[in-house]
């Protein structure tokens, strides 16, 4: 019986994309902070939120927890794809609104716009139906 050596198998390493300018979306919720890196297109690069930085409960939702969670995104947009121009969407009304991009300038991200996309009721909700009596 000849036992069969299977050689390991050769695996291309991935190419490193280099995104100069991307976008920053954060999402600012009373409990929680999500800043998310994307290239022009959307597709989403690095991710990071308060509750991912190790802050728990009502901390969350806190501006100091969303400043350490965009400075984490940012280190890791430009270390791992070299971003350094972004345009900011900022989506809620949470205490980490200003904090965030605020954060982005400390860590010399270039902030092309900020602009909001928290969304707006037209309309409101359906009302209740008539009481009969």
């Amino acid at each position: 019986m000849a036992e069969e050596v299977q050689k390991p198998v050769q695996r291309k390493k991935k190419a490193r994309r280099n995104v100069s300018s991307g976008q920053v979306h954060i999402q600012a919720t009373f409990n929680n902070t999500i800043i998310t890196f994307t290239d022009n297109t959307g597709a989403a690069l690095v991710a990071s939120s308060a509750g991912a930085n190790g802050f728990r409960g009502s901390k969350k939702g806190t501006a100091y927890a969303a400043q350490i969670a965009s400075e984490t995104a940012a280190n890791a947009a430009r270390n791992q794809y070299g971003v350094s121009k972004v345009d900011v969407y900022v989506k809620g009304i949470g205490l980490g609104r200003d904090a965030a991009i605020r954060a982005l300038a400390n860590v010399d991200m270039h902030v092309n716009s900020v602009i909001d996309v928290t969304g707006v009721p037209h309309g409101g909700v359906r009302p209740k139906k008539v009481r009969r009596p």
